[in-house]
């Protein structure tokens, strides 16, 4: 008989679990510091149009929302029609074409998506056009409510 015995290989097969917390913690980190959360406070009111045709753009963040409407006064009472961009409202139309240049550069794949009341001014849409158009953002898209007939 010989002086050695062999030993079988006793391994242990359970994963070893002291490190998930870690992993799980920096994984909700991650996403919280990327998430991007688009929360705008509107202070115009806006009451869209209805449309039979209508397209979903499936990449929002590519997305610029511009809205024009009456401006929300307090006491549930509107005021003039105003133009918003972001949070901030915008008292000059002539700043809509460095504001949205700005944006273009940002992302050249740029849409910029008009939310406009219905009982707009159609004069005021059309000048938000002429200076969207000469800051080269020529992607436009007009948002409106599905009518089904």
């Amino acid at each position: 008989m010989s002086k050695f015995k062999k030993k079988s290989a006793k391994t242990n097969q359970a994963i070893p679990t002291s490190a998930m917390p870690d992993i799980v913690f920096m994984l909700l980190i991650f996403f919280m510091v990327t998430t991007v959360l688009r929360e705008v406070e509107l202070q115009v009111q806006v009451q869209y149009s209805r449309a039979e045709n209508i397209e979903k753009i499936e990449q929002k963040r590519l997305v610029s929302y511009v809205y024009i409407g009456p401006e929300k006064l307090a006491n549930s009472r509107v005021g003039d029609t105003r133009v918003q961009i972001d949070d901030a409202l915008i008292d000059d139309i002539g700043a809509i074409r460095n504001i949205m240049y700005d944006k273009l550069l940002e992302e050249p794949r740029l849409i910029v998506s008009l939310r406009v009341d219905q009982e707009s001014e159609f004069g005021i849409v059309t000048d938000v056009q002429q200076e969207l158009r000469h800051a080269g953002t020529l992607r436009i898209n007009y948002s409106t409510l599905f009518e089904t007939l």
